[in-house]
């Protein structure tokens, strides 16, 4: 067999690779149409046309008002500007689930919020969640799809139940794993904040978006300029911003395409992986999450150890989530799971996504069976 030229990328809940749309827009910006778009000449003006399009193509895509779109410098900002925004002008407490993106958990306990449990499937807990909310909440987060595992969260129910337990209180979503697999305006009605990151769906890093319902108040977490009416200060990152708004409009578009035919290599990659590695096991049940998640288990491996083997043959993937991969941290996602620390131990996260292919697929096929034989068979 030839050696193949490209890794075969099995990260995408990590980053996506950049659509090609999206570079093409992204470039003039990074070039001759370099004006900042708070000045007051005809280039400023260019580029503060090219933010506010974009800004038209992301509500567009959310079926919500553009005012209440605020760009900011990606999905972590996002998060926090809305829990923390919320605490700042309102006070009360925060609640999440278990299960979150530390860019929320981290700030909801930092702020000495309150954390619901969450099922063997990574869903919040209704009951307790129930039990948790009173006139004290202020704001609640519940991610619509976990990062980790790939898990889909009840969003109307949750939506239901802040409503009637804490009707005062802002619902704020992580959406940030959802652009590539859920229709964003389903979601809007049901909440009041909502944060995504390009980077994910196609667009480029370090660019995202917050969108607040028109009467939310926050206070701002950057001070200065008082760009994005006063709700983030600092100069628009104008290429990414035009980017971001390219790379969601294509995968909206593409949505439907793209989920059944991830689905159908997802299923594959999946089953393949269970009927060649005895001992391997689905960390969530496929009906319960989105279809670019192949999070699994496989016993009498560890992590660490089987992403070496994946890199050096140049597969993609990771343990955990991307921002704590590094540090091969335990996941805390699978701890509140009640997901066992020997079955962690062996829990690997494939993600696919628009640019998976079969090919992709076979070559993994091919490939890692013979890798957990290889671990397995270490004293």
């Amino acid at each position: 067999m030839s050696e193949r030229p490209t890794p075969i990328y099995l990260d995408h809940a990590a980053t996506t690779p950049m659509r090609a749309e999206a570079v093409e827009v992204m470039l003039p910006f990074l070039t001759e149409r370099f004006a900042n778009p708070s000045g007051s000449h005809r280039a400023a003006r260019d580029a503060r046309r090219a933010v506010d399009e974009a800004r038209d193509v992301v509500a567009d895509v959310l079926g919500v008002p553009s005012g209440g779109v605020v760009f900011t410098g990606g999905g972590t900002e996002a998060d926090n500007a809305a829990i923390t925004g919320t605490l700042r002008h309102r006070g009360g407490v925060a609640v999440c689930a278990a299960a979150e993106h530390h860019a929320v958990l981290h700030v909801v306990e930092g702020s000495g919020g309150r954390v619901v449990d969450v099922d063997a499937f990574g869903r919040i807990d209704l009951a307790a969640l129930h039990a948790t909310l009173d006139e004290h909440v202020s704001v609640v987060s519940v991610m619509a799809v976990n990062n980790e595992v790939g898990t889909l969260q009840p969003l109307a129910a949750v939506s239901e139940l802040v409503r009637h337990r804490a009707p005062g209180a802002y619902l704020h979503t992580d959406a940030v794993q959802a652009a590539c697999w859920l229709e964003l305006d389903a979601i809007t009605p049901l909440v009041d904040l909502l944060a995504i990151s390009a980077h994910k769906f196609g667009g480029p890093k370090g660019v995202g978006a917050l969108w607040i319902r028109d009467g939310v108040q926050l206070q701002p977490l950057l001070q200065g300029g008082g760009q994005e009416r006063d709700r983030r200060s600092g100069t628009h990152n104008v290429a990414g911003i035009v980017a971001m708004a390219e790379a969601l409009r294509i995968t909206a578009a593409e949505l439907i395409e793209t989920n059944e035919r991830v689905t159908r290599l997802r299923d594959r990659l999946v089953d393949g992986l269970l009927a060649t590695c005895p001992g391997s096991s689905e960390t969530v049940d496929r009906a319960a999450k989105v279809p670019g998640s192949a999070h699994m288990c496989f016993a009498g491996c560890e992590s660490e150890a089987l992403l070496f083997l994946l890199d050096q043959a140049d597969i993609c993937a990771s343990a955990a989530s991307a921002c704590a991969s590094g540090a091969m941290e335990a996941s805390h996602v699978l701890a509140a799971m009640g997901v066992s620390s020997e079955r962690a131990r062996g829990a690997i996260r494939f993600s696919l996504g628009c640019t998976t292919t079969d090919d992709d697929v076979d070559h993994a096929l091919a490939t890692i069976p013979a890798m957990i034989e290889r671990l397995r068979g270490r004293p």
